[in-house]
Order: C-alpha cells, then structure tokens, then sequence
C-alpha cells in the first residue's frame, strides 16, 4: 500500500473518531442569566447549580456535557432546531409546555414569590406562608383575594416567556399591570430603580440578587407553586427522544439516591430545593 492511501486512511479513522467522539456529548442549553440556577462568572463562563447538576447527570450517564448559552425566550424553538439535545435552564414542568416538548421527571423545587424594595407599602401583606394553587380551597382563595387588591394599581415587573409571567395574566389575582423584561437582571434593576412596584419570580432570584448586590430587596406575601407554576423543575427533551429521556431519568434517580441534587442545592440555594 502505497504511503498517499495509508495517509488517507489513517486520516478518515481519526476523522470517524472525532465523529464517534462528538456523537456522544450530550449539549445542553441554559439561559446563563438566571442565578443561582444558571449564570456566567467575570470571565464569563457559564456557572451555577444546574451547570454543575447537568455534568454530573452527563457523568452519571457515561456521555460528555456540553452546556452552551440560550436566550430564554428563544429556548424551547432552539431545543425543536436541534441547536442543543436538552434544556437545563430553571424550566418549571407546565402541562402547556409539555404539549411541545417532554420532560424528564423533576430535579428540584422553583417556589416563586412577590418581591419589593425594603419601604414599599406591601410589605404588611398578611397572607398564607404559601399558596399551592393545584390544591386550592378557601385559605388559598382568600389569600389571592388579598394579593388581587395588593396589586391593584401597581406596576408588576416579570421576566417573558415564564411560568410568573402567565400567573399574572391568568386572572387569578385580578387585571394586573404587567411590564415584561427579557431577563431577571433587567427585573432586578428596574425594581431597585422604582420602575417596578413589585416584581414576581422564582425566591431564589431575588434572595441570590439581594446578597449579592447588598439590595433592600424584601419577599413579601406567600410562595406560589402547583397550577400555572408547574410541578418541580426538569430537563427539556425533545418529544420522542425516548432514549435520553430514559438515561436522564436514570441519572436523576441516582444522583438523588447520592446526595448530589441536595448538596448542590444547598451549596447555590442556602436550601434543600431537591424533589
């Protein structure tokens, strides 16, 4: 065999190893801009609990992990694009985005609430600890009565696209005046700047802003979950994908079993958030 055909060969079996190799990385995507879930440090590398969570889950699985930055609004259509082969990204389980996508089963809890600068005249809010809206009943009733004329006249600032977007224009707390922002940062600058009365979403994102940024940041009123808030947060597949959705699942189960979606939850969260 002539030295031009081995150098061609041995070129076409690096070129099918590099294939190989590249056919079992698992990419996933996250907004990069929601902490603690998911953000970037100074040099802009991408941190936070689901980045970590998502490499050990790759670990557990026996695949490599790459995760790569998403805008939120445009997370799902990339997912469908095959931009990515999954999103980890603080996306609550919703029955309306599961007719367009699947998820695994669920790694953690987003419990979502009101926040407002540290003066504001909601601060006496006197409501439930937390309002599950799937279990409903007078208690909670009378508590969204309480947020409906809380919010009355106020200017709601929310992130688009989300779970609290929809919760504020459901109806359940009445017609509210909401402003949206394409990411939390933006909600957390214009509540500091007084542009926002108040703003939703998840307790985390303002709890992680506060300490952070030294903000009068201050949750008031209940934590929401269950109806328009979802069940739990979990890994976004695409609908069909059997096989990933089968070795996430398996993944999850063992680092639950292990421990690992607990510590990391406390490391980012101050909380055990794990389901």
């Amino acid at each position: 065999m002539s030295i031009f055909k081995k150098t061609i060969l041995t070129v076409l079996a690096s070129l099918l190893l590099i294939g190989n190799v590249y056919a079992d990385k698992i990419k996933i995507g996250t907004e990069g801009a929601y902490p603690p879930w998911n953000s970037k440090d100074a040099s802009g590398a991408l941190i936070g609990f689901e980045v970590e969570l998502a490499h050990s889950l790759c670990r557990y699985i026996g695949r490599q992990c790459e995760v790569v930055e998403q805008d939120w609004d445009g997370m799902i259509p990339a997912l469908q694009m095959r931009k990515f082969d999954a999103i980890m990204a603080g996306m609550s389980i919703t029955d309306e985005r599961k007719k367009v996508i699947t998820f695994s089963q669920g790694y953690a809890d987003e419990v979502a609430s009101l926040a407002v600068m540290k003066g504001s005249d909601l601060e006496g809010m006197e409501t439930l600890d937390g309002v599950n809206l799937t279990l409903g009943g007078s208690a909670v009733n009378k508590a969204l009565k309480t947020i409906t004329g809380a919010l009355s006249g106020k200017t709601v600032c929310t992130q688009t696209g989300t779970i609290h977007q929809n919760f504020l224009e459901s109806g359940d707390v009445g017609k509210v005046n909401v402003r949206t922002y394409k990411t939390q940062d933006e909600v957390n600058l214009d509540l500091e700047a007084g542009r926002c009365d108040v703003a939703l979403a998840a307790a985390v994102a303002f709890t992680d802003y506060a300490e952070k940024s030294g903000k009068s940041v201050v949750l008031v009123g209940p934590t929401f979950s269950g109806g328009a808030f979802g069940n739990g947060v979990g890994v976004g597949l695409r609908q069909g994908d059997a096989e990933l959705l089968k070795a996430f699942n398996k993944a999850i189960d063992q680092a639950r079993k292990d421990g690992v979606i607990s510590r990391l939850a406390i490391k980012y969260f101050g909380f055990d958030a794990s389901m």
